[in-house]
């Protein structure tokens, strides 16, 4: 048995058609996971849909009502780029459930994966990029209002940068914006801000979405960057983010979309980089004692199965660190 747990549904399927989102990949990954004996039936969790209590700590009533209701007008279901249908809410609600119960378990075992989720373009009011809301935001929330974390940290490893995540979590840089601390004539640094997260991300800068609001750290990667660049530069964005920033719990998006061979990308690592890469992220967080819940966010490889390896590595390196 793995030495924590993986969550997954067959209902993470999403029901969009024939689309270049591969949503069988969830099943796929799942069948490789199990035919290649790297987990056991025992190490899967099936998770329950969030609340909507859960999704209102995210995202607006108005908003939550038309998805809901199926009243999203014509531009708002075109910013999805996903077609609409009350099948695909329930999708997506249970996608953010399975991220709220990967971010617990990750608490209790050190690390959880969620074997889906990572829906990092959903803003408050309105989805876009294939996500309509976005579940590792409110697992955040969620462990936040339940007291299990103060403090988060978000790693976005996919290859396009987390617009939505950055628009909820935005850096707080203003020296008038400091919080009082617990000692007297201190103040905390700026990058504890008032919504107690840090994000980091790591995309590709000439690619989706044209308009990129600041996170916490972003490195903008050039096209055609490689395994030896592209982990030197995640190396030092996690060195610098945990110097700045101490988070109860890393949230890392580990999408599959860097690789060389994405429709949708521009980057060209290998799939041993990008298992270095989701390494170098596990060997970082277990050395401070901080755990670690993972998403799968996107991948779009010219052949689903190179997708499915990259997914299931990300497993293999999970197990490799935490043994």
């Amino acid at each position: 048995m793995l030495p924590f747990k993986l969550v997954y549904s067959d209902a993470y399927y999403l029901p969009i058609g024939a689309h270049v989102f591969p949503a069988e990949k969830y099943r796929l990954v799942h069948q490789r996971l199990l035919s290649d004996h790297i987990a056991e039936p025992a190490d899967i969790v099936t998770p329950e849909p969030a609340a909507d209590a859960d999704v209102l700590l995210v995202h607006t009533a108005d908003y939550v009502h038309k998805l809901q209701t199926g009243t999203l007008s014509h531009t708002e279901e075109l910013q999805l780029e996903v077609p609409y249908s009350p099948e695909l809410v329930d999708a997506f609600w249970l996608a953010a459930g399975g991220s709220i119960a990967a971010a617990r378990l990750a608490m209790k075992d050190g690390v959880a994966l969620s074997i889906g989720g990572g829906f990092h373009h959903a803003f408050p009011d309105h989805g876009e990029g294939f996500c309509m809301i976005h579940d590792v935001a409110i697992a955040i929330r969620r462990l936040q209002k339940d007291g299990a974390i103060q403090r988060a940290m978000t790693v976005d490893c996919d290859v396009h940068d987390g617009n939505g995540t950055a628009a909820i979590f935005p850096p707080i840089n203003d020296p008038a914006a400091l919080l009082p601390s617990n000692s007297p004539g201190t103040a905390v640094q700026a990058d504890h801000p008032a919504h107690g997260v840090f994000t980091i991300s790591l995309h590709q800068q000439h690619n989706y979405p044209a308009v990129k609001p600041p996170s916490s750290i972003d490195v903008n990667l050039p096209d055609g960057t490689g395994d030896a660049a592209y982990l030197s530069w995640l190396d030092n964005a996690l060195s610098s983010g945990l110097r700045r920033f101490t988070p109860d719990l890393i949230c890392y998006i580990a999408g599959a979309d860097p690789y060389r061979e994405d429709q949708l990308g521009g980057l060209a690592l290998t799939i041993e980089g990008l298992k270095q890469r989701d390494r170098l992220v596990f060997q970082a967080a277990k050395a401070r004692g901080i755990p670690v819940m993972v998403t799968y966010a996107g991948g779009y490889a010219r052949h689903v199965d190179d997708t499915v390896t990259i997914h299931c590595n990300t497993v293999v390196a999970a197990r490799e660190a935490f043994a």
